[in-house]
């Protein structure tokens, strides 16, 4: 596991699985949306995103998390892990909800710095809007994944919890 792509929905827990594996495996982590956005809630300029997220993907190692789905064919093609998290909507709305409680007026780690949590009706209608759509289109990856990826399509919360505790890491013990 050198190059781990995450694709999940928003409050699927992309970010948190990220950290973990980061901090598990050592291998550095990109948030897409610290490429998506500039401080204050700046989209950055689409241009910009995709060289930034081409030049995270040719990197030797990396875990890249989100979505950014115009990169995802090149991506795939880099990875040799791919990590669906396909939680059910009402699932993600209470996480996002939770999190936006918890984090509201604070910017989160995985985001630049201005870009405080808020409630913001344009992030929840694209969460409704793209409930199927996006879904969809993490699915397929499935079927992109070239026979040398390794491909986990986790569902609940258990799975996950057991995907981390049962990692297959090299003993770096030196025993």
């Amino acid at each position: 596991m050198k190059r781990v792509m995450i694709v999940g929905q928003p409050g699927a827990g992309k970010s948190w699985l990220a950290r973990t594996l980061g901090e598990r495996t050592g291998l550095p982590v990109q948030h897409i949306d610290l490429i998506h956005w500039q401080p204050g809630w700046q989209e950055r300029p689409k241009t910009e995103k995709l060289t930034l997220i081409h030049q995270a993907e040719m990197r030797e190692s990396w875990i890249i998390e989100g979505g950014l789905s115009a990169t995802y064919k090149h991506r795939l093609s880099r990875a040799d892990t791919l990590i669906i998290l396909d939680f059910p909507l009402r699932f993600r709305a209470w996480r996002v909800f939770v999190r936006t409680l918890k984090d509201y007026g604070r910017s989160r780690a995985d985001l630049p710095e201005n870009c405080p949590e808020r409630f913001s009706y344009e992030f929840w209608k694209w969460i409704w809007d793209t409930r199927h759509t996006g879904r969809a289109q993490n699915l397929a990856l499935i079927e992109q994944a070239g026979p040398d990826v390794a491909v986990f399509h986790l569902c609940n919360r258990h799975q996950v919890a057991s995907f981390v505790k049962n990692l297959d890491l090299p003993d770096n013990s030196g025993q």
